[in-house]
């Protein structure tokens, strides 16, 4: 028998999960449905704000990722604020907490406006210290930091009352829990002094996560007149389910969410979502697949969708796109010159450079169809005559000692080869100039004399490996048990000198102080030819985006947000060089064979087609601007506005 928590708020219309996102029969929604089934959204960031009363609307963003770069959510609120400065000016601001140890890079203080300063000096006089200044981001939006540790003295009773009033209980010694509780208490205190001092102005504070959530039922209780808007990125019970169910959305509908969370250990975070879901008055998240996720596991389908757009003038470089990509590309060879050429050589002209990246999440990522679809490849590669070499990259972060004593071997004794060629090369220039000048022919003898000789031996002969090259870069700390390399040696991909797929593991994010490849990953996205990310469970996910950015075709998935919005939004003809690789309700083996296909024919392009599409690909980034995307955060906050001054009674939380 499901169990219902009655909470009682007010300022709500929004109903019971069983209304599916209807209001008097009407879809409120407006999700990916356009006659003739493509969105239609055009640029709008002139859209003029309007209020029922009239005096122009503030915007409070609030999260965790404020001033302080962890995740995602940093990356969207980072790149979206111009978008929302565009439209909302001097009435938008950021809300965060406050943390010194990342505030110094981050933000510049300065004087607070007074109706804001008059509630900083309320909040000081109990000890909670505030801060107001300037966001160092494009756009410098507003934003304000509290001091959430300063709460903590309130922690008993703040989780007592999350208890009483939310039906949560929280364990004592969960300090990330704890800090974003108080953090939570902090937020809703901070708006409720803010609307006791301007009860007339139209308020829409809008939280992101769970992490940022607390204060939305908080508000909700304390009957606060401010109009809510609560974004999930991604359920956190689904990150966990899909990790560890290969048929997590044929199961959906028959989780028990709670008891799941519980079986986690996240049951309190979970909770915490569920109630910032049901008591935000407009409830959105970033992609369909979420949508359906947070209906099952929530209890409440979401009222918009807001797909993640990305910053593209920052990537904007046509001119110098194929240099670019040449310049970065020759530094992979380098790092491939050292890590494959002392056990065999390798055409770099006929070779391919693919990727995949991000957290490491076996199954999540889509890592296992990769290596899959990989060996596969490999397979139909050696069968025919004069094949590319593709060199397959893994870039991840996994639990290492330190970078592989013989890989950093190679690669040094390749930069002393280097050094002595660069050398030398003064003085074999001199002698072939002199030759010439005097009208004699240059005898090769002339040029490399016997202790040249010598030495370039001694340097091949320090250099030469008589075994594979290695298909990882670091010393893992538990190599046996590593999923990739498993599948690996399973599938017998260990870059024998017959393979046409070379596989490198980079278990370390790039970074250009690497003694490897000293390449960020910016960088090294542009040297590559094809970014590979499969995801089977992907909330959004910005990693194809940012290749099509830099201009280089990506291959993502049906089952991640992006990949969804994809195929709803653009026919199959107008993303050549975005391949939306089909997973959902599809087995395994099929999404793999798929895969391997569609990199067979990459691999089977000139390399004049492959310059078309990556001029293709840069040019199609521009659909997923926030030029274009931000409309949809207009639109979740214009349904905000329409119900500011709505009177409502209590919600009804559905346990799923």
């Amino acid at each position: 028998m499901s169990r219902r928590t009655n909470v009682d708020v007010s300022g709500s219309t929004s109903q019971p999960s069983s209304s599916k996102g209807r209001l008097g029969g009407r879809r409120i929604a407006p999700l990916f449905e356009r006659p003739g089934g493509v969105i239609a959204h055009d640029p709008d960031t002139t859209r003029p704000l309007s209020s029922p009363n009239g005096i122009p609307p503030l915007l409070f963003e609030v999260a965790w990722e404020v001033c302080w770069q962890l995740g995602g959510i940093y990356t969207v609120l980072k790149t979206k604020a111009a978008s929302m400065l565009r439209r909302w000016g001097e009435g938008y601001f950021a809300v965060g907490p406050y943390n010194p140890a990342t505030a110094v890079g981050e933000f510049e203080e300065k004087p607070a406006p007074d109706f804001i300063e008059r509630v900083f000096e309320q909040m000081r006089d109990e000890g909670v210290k505030c801060h107001f200044g300037t966001w160092l981001i494009p756009g410098k939006p507003s934003v304000v930091l509290l001091d959430y540790k300063a709460r903590h003295h309130r922690l008993p009773q703040d989780k007592y009352l999350m208890f009483a009033d939310h039906g949560i209980a929280t364990p004592p010694d969960d300090g990330e829990l704890n800090d974003c509780i108080s953090f939570g208490f902090v937020v809703a205190d901070f708006f409720d002094r803010l609307m006791r001092e301007n009860p007339d102005v139209p308020t829409i504070v809008h939280c992101h996560e769970w992490m940022g959530g607390v204060a939305i039922p908080r508000l909700r209780h304390a009957q606060t007149p401010v109009t809510t808007v609560f974004t999930t990125h991604a359920t956190l019970l689904g990150r966990y389910l899909a990790g560890d169910n290969p048929y997590f959305y044929d199961h959906l509908p028959f989780f028990n969410a709670d008891a799941e969370a519980d079986k986690y250990r996240i049951l309190p975070r979970h909770l915490i979502e569920k109630a910032a879901a049901h008591a935000s008055h407009v409830f959105t998240t970033v992609s369909e697949i979420t949508r359906i996720e947070a209906d099952k596991l929530l209890g409440r389908e979401p009222d918009y969708i807001l797909p993640n757009g990305i910053d593209v003038e920052t990537y904007e470089a046509p001119h110098d796109l194929q240099h670019f990509h040449n310049q970065f590309k020759e530094q992979i060879h380098q790092f491939t010159i050292g890590h494959f050429f002392p056990s065999y050589p390798l055409d770099l002209s006929n070779t391919i450079y693919v990727f995949l990246s991000g957290r490491y999440e076996y199954t999540n990522k889509g890592i296992d169809v990769y290596l899959e679809a990989l060996a596969r490849l490999n397979d139909r590669l050696k069968s025919l005559p004069n094949s590319p070499t593709v060199i397959a990259f893994i870039i991840t972060r996994a639990q290492v000692r330190g970078v592989n004593a013989d890989v950093l071997a190679t690669q040094a004794q390749l930069d002393q080869l280097y050094s002595y060629c660069d050398a030398i090369k003064d003085e074999i220039g001199k002698k072939l100039f002199m030759a010439t000048a005097t009208g004699r022919t240059v005898q090769r003898g002339e040029l490399i004399d016997t202790s040249i000789e010598i030495n370039l031996k001694r340097h091949l002969a320090a250099l030469k490996r008589h075994r594979q090259p290695g298909v990882v870069t670091h010393d893992l700390i538990d190599d046996a048990r590593d999923p990739i390399l498993a599948q690996l040696r399973h599938r017998n991909l260990l870059n024998a000198a017959h393979d046409r797929v070379k596989i490198v593991y980079h278990p370390q994010f790039l970074s250009s102080i690497s003694p490897l490849m000293s390449l960020d990953y910016d960088q090294f996205v542009r040297g590559c030819h094809l970014g590979i990310f499969p995801s089977y469970y992907e909330p959004w996910g910005y990693t194809p985006v940012e290749c099509l950015a830099r201009g280089i075709p990506a291959v993502t998935s049906d089952l991640s947000g992006f990949g969804a919005y994809v195929n709803a939004t653009m026919p199959g003809d107008e993303h050549d060089g975005l391949y939306v690789l089909k997973r959902r309700g599809r087995h395994f083996d099929l999404a793999a064979q798929d895969l391997a296909d569609h990199l067979f024919k990459f691999t089977q392009m000139d390399r004049r087609s492959r310059i078309e599409q990556r001029t293709k690909v840069e040019r199609l980034a521009e659909r997923f601007g926030w030029k274009h995307l931000a409309t949809f955060y207009h639109d979740a906050h214009d349904r905000a506005l329409s119900m500011i001054g709505q009177k409502s009674g209590s919600i009804t939380i559905r346990q799923v």
